[in-house]
């Protein structure tokens, strides 16, 4: 069993694998990897990867040093399963870089959009064979939602969920509907732009924030919320290959 830790923004994902499949999750909010001790209590971990987009906090540290396995820590200078032409592969955010390879490693060969629709809207593209040729960062929902009141003088802060009409009707459902619709028509443009360049481009759509697509893009569309950890689970796997080959 190997312990996958991805760190985001907001949440912390805790996940064991099985060979290349999750077996069991635990998420823990606010910044800290509250429960750690518990879950590796809970499996027979035999190793395990940290990937994490932001600084750790003293109490993290604290929880990794006393565990009783070894972590790889994923930096911009693990080795990776993928070639990675990003231009500045040091400020090229962890996460990013795992979902490809997670979404590579489910569908090798393919021409690939990653969509990571969390705190942030991502956008990444891996070719055919293999090549990580970077991608595009937006506002998320919630920090669009925020913005809007932060930003303006009069402007409420409006909760997703609720109606979304066409055309918002009053200044709520104007605001849900612009940020929630503006969303939509975003993604399916990239899409849209993407298609033309790989014809046979497959889409992965990952994150916390749910879309409604039209049926002609929801064809093309592969949803997983573990993208990322598969991506971390393959780094691991690729490393742990890579020493053995050194070794021989």
């Amino acid at each position: 069993m190997k312990l996958i830790i991805d760190i985001g923004n907001t949440v912390a994902k805790m996940v064991a694998f099985r060979g290349d499949e999750p077996v069991s999750e635990l998420r823990a909010e606010g910044g800290k990897l509250s429960g750690l001790e518990a879950f590796v209590a809970e499996h027979d971990f035999s190793c395990g990867i940290l990937g994490t987009v932001r600084d750790l906090k003293p109490c993290e540290e604290e929880a990794l040093a006393g565990l009783q396995i070894p972590i790889l820590r994923f930096t911009p200078d693990t080795p990776v399963p993928i070639t990675n032409r990003y231009r500045t592969p040091q400020t090229l955010g962890s996460d990013r870089l795992a979902a490809v390879i997670g979404a590579s490693s489910l569908k090798p060969g393919k021409d690939l959009l990653i969509i990571d629709a969390g705190t942030c809207i991502t956008y990444e593209v891996i070719d055919a064979r293999g090549n990580y040729w970077g991608g595009n960062i937006a506002p998320g929902m919630q920090m669009r939602l925020r913005a809007l009141h932060e930003f303006t003088a009069r402007l409420p802060l409006v909760e997703a969920e609720g109606v979304v009409p066409g055309m918002g009707y009053d200044t709520e459902t104007a605001i849900r509907s612009g940020v929630l619709r503006g969303m939509k028509y975003e993604i399916e443009g990239y899409i849209k732009s993407m298609r033309a360049k790989f014809p046979n481009l497959l889409v992965f759509l990952t994150g916390g924030n749910h879309i409604s697509f039209d049926t002609n893009i929801k064809n093309i569309i592969f949803s997983d919320k573990y993208i990322v950890p598969r991506g971390l689970n393959k780094i691991l796997d690729y490393n742990k290959e890579l020493r053995t080959t050194n070794k021989e």
